[in-house]
């Protein structure tokens, strides 16, 4: 069985119903895993819908360094794709190189505030029509810059804030943090979050694989396929 939510998943069914209700209610996601870059981009790409035909609504925020994936959107994508940006030292954007027709808000790095507020102008404008469950998607690459540069438990709040609007409009995000599962910061931010996904590349395979653990569940999904 494969899902948007990223590769194979197992054969519980249980399991499988409740990644549907992540899609259904509105879900917030957090991926981790140091040592793949590509784990990270496959798996945004899935849950951003980045390969499906269905329109999406989608709205990307990179940070100072977006040292996780570093997916550029696909400006001909179905729907339509927002961008909020930290700028560098010299105003600059962060983001990848995009088409002039996706729209882009840029951001200082010195306060959370500001880009807290950038971003859920963003979701609110995205959202203004009516959306259909999991129609709106956001990837957050990444939370690592955040935390180097400002005190854990105000980017937990910025974070809060953007789960919680999320999941008022049904939608889905993730966002990127390239540390191992028993990070402390894993472990301060997974309150906020429905699952954390683990990524990796299997070195004797050669292939990108994910482990889901779901957190109203108490239970992972082993290690399997992107």
């Amino acid at each position: 069985m494969r899902t948007e939510h990223g590769g194979g998943v197992p054969e519980s069914t249980a399991f499988a119903q409740s990644l549907s209700a992540l899609k259904e209610d509105g879900s917030s996601i957090l991926l981790v895993g140091r040592t793949s870059s590509q784990a990270h981009k496959g798996a945004c790409r899935r849950l951003m819908g980045a390969d499906g035909e269905e329109p999406r609504q989608r709205l990307y925020v990179y940070t100072l360094g977006n040292e996780s994936c570093g997916h550029a959107p696909a400006s001909e994508a179905a729907g339509t794709t927002r961008l909020v940006s930290q700028t560098d030292e010299v105003g600059d954007s962060t983001a990848p190189s995009v088409g002039p027709d996706v729209e882009e808000a840029l951001v200082g790095p010195e306060l959370l505030s500001t880009l807290g507020t950038e971003v859920i102008d963003a979701i609110e404008d995205l959202s203004e029509d009516d959306v259909a469950p999991a129609e709106l998607r956001l990837c957050f690459d990444s939370v690592t810059p955040l935390l180097r540069e400002h005190k854990s438990q105000n980017v937990f709040r910025l974070l809060h804030m953007i789960t919680s609007r999320i999941r008022q409009e049904q939608g889905m995000s993730h966002f990127h943090l390239p540390l191992d599962r028993d990070s402390d910061y894993v472990r301060l931010l997974e309150p906020l979050f429905d699952a954390v996904v683990e990524v990796r590349r299997d070195d004797d395979t050669d292939t990108l694989e994910q482990r889901w653990h779901l957190r109203d569940r108490d239970a992972d999904s082993g290690w399997i396929p992107l």
